[in-house]
């Protein structure tokens, strides 16, 4: 008799162990959507919206690499409680600015924070030579790079 009993008592407490790991609790919609944006990192024109473990992804990319990895990061976010992702990302390609006339007076604004800086176009790319501090040349590049030339060249810029 103490054999069966013993034996129901180690049964019962296998059962109740394995039904307190099987009962973790789930993740919240809003916890996973946290996740989720963290795992995609600042993208502004990206949304995430999660909805019993389904992720939907909403807004626009320029290119369709950029939309694949945002899928791929929003599903690795967590394994477990990404049911799945439905990509709705648009792809917006940036056009590309080749009006020399109208790029030049565009590159002449935004350099002109920059004296010691030449700019010239030339079929849409942007050339610059001259000396920039360590300390702008990413404001520069960004500047220049936000009026959709075919490419900037700052190869011809010395870094001080």
């Amino acid at each position: 008799m103490n054999l069966k009993h013993a034996l129901s008592v180690i049964l019962l407490s296998g059962a109740l162990t394995v039904s307190i790991i099987s009962c973790k609790p789930k993740i919240s919609d809003a916890d996973l959507k946290a996740k989720v944006e963290t795992a995609i990192g600042s993208n502004p024109n990206v949304l995430v919206d999660v909805n019993e473990g389904v992720v939907t992804l909403s807004g626009t990319v320029t290119t369709e690499d950029e939309k694949r990895v945002l899928e791929t990061s929003a599903k690795s976010a967590d394994n477990k409680a990404v049911k799945s992702v439905i990509n709705d990302i648009v792809i917006q390609p940036i056009e590309i600015n080749t009006d020399t006339a109208d790029l030049t007076a565009k590159v002449a604004d935004a350099t002109k924070d920059f004296p010691s800086v030449t700019a010239t176009v030339n079929d849409g790319v942007i050339t610059v030579t001259g000396t920039v501090e360590q300390a702008r040349i990413q404001t520069l590049k960004q500047s220049l790079d936000a009026l959709n030339p075919k490419k900037v060249d700052l190869s011809g810029v010395t870094v001080q």
